[in-house]
């Protein structure tokens, strides 16, 4: 039975590289994916755009009203081997749903790439249905500046953290905000400003 995989990982673990990696393997051999992002990560526009500069453009964009079953059941072909979603945390719990039925009932593996939490240390509403339904999870590490794993993310805003915040602002669309992976101690440290 095909399964619901959840790879999460902070800015700069690759998530992005290894979904376009693992969809061109698919593809190398002569099967058929479907890559799909919600319409509200802009950047890149229709494409998945990698850290390091490698691109793809997507299937489909995803609208937080769109039901996913509609949208991929009319794209399902017999060579469809695999279902790709890039910053699945930006989906709502009910699209979550749909994917991991998709699964169960077309026997088709859907991997979703994505955050695990916000700057806050709080969870997106896609990443916490993700975590408790997913049949498989993943973490793909980065690394924080002092060499730690970096499960967190801080926000700079004009080069100073902030705790505070509009949820989602998406990388690279104000030059005035920036993200940082940071393991724990270094995100209580330097963002929390708790001394230890």
């Amino acid at each position: 039975m095909a399964k619901l995989h959840f790879k999460y990982g902070t800015m700069n673990s690759g998530k992005s590289i290894d979904l376009m990696k693992t969809a061109h393997n698919y593809e190398k051999i002569g099967y058929s994916v479907l890559v799909l992002k919600p319409l509200i990560d802009t950047k890149g526009e229709d494409k998945i755009e990698s850290r390091v500069g490698i691109q793809r453009k997507v299937d489909i964009l995803i609208d937080q009203d769109n039901s996913l079953l509609k949208l991929i059941k009319n794209k399902v072909t017999e060579s469809l081997a695999c279902i790709f979603i890039d910053e699945a945390q930006f989906l709502n719990e009910k699209q979550i749903d749909e994917l991991f039925f998709l699964t169960k009932e077309l026997d088709i593996p859907v991997i979703c790439y994505g955050l695990r939490n916000n700057f806050m240390m709080n969870g997106f509403e896609g990443s916490t249905r993700l975590l408790l339904i997913a049949d498989e999870l993943e973490e793909l590490p980065a690394l924080c500046q002092c060499r730690e794993v970096a499960r967190y993310v801080g926000r700079k805003v004009n080069g100073e953290f902030v705790i505070s915040g509009n949820e989602i602002e998406i990388d690279g669309a104000d030059d005035n905000i920036k993200y940082e992976p940071m393991c724990g101690k270094c995100y209580l440290k330097k963002v929390k400003k708790i001394k230890f």
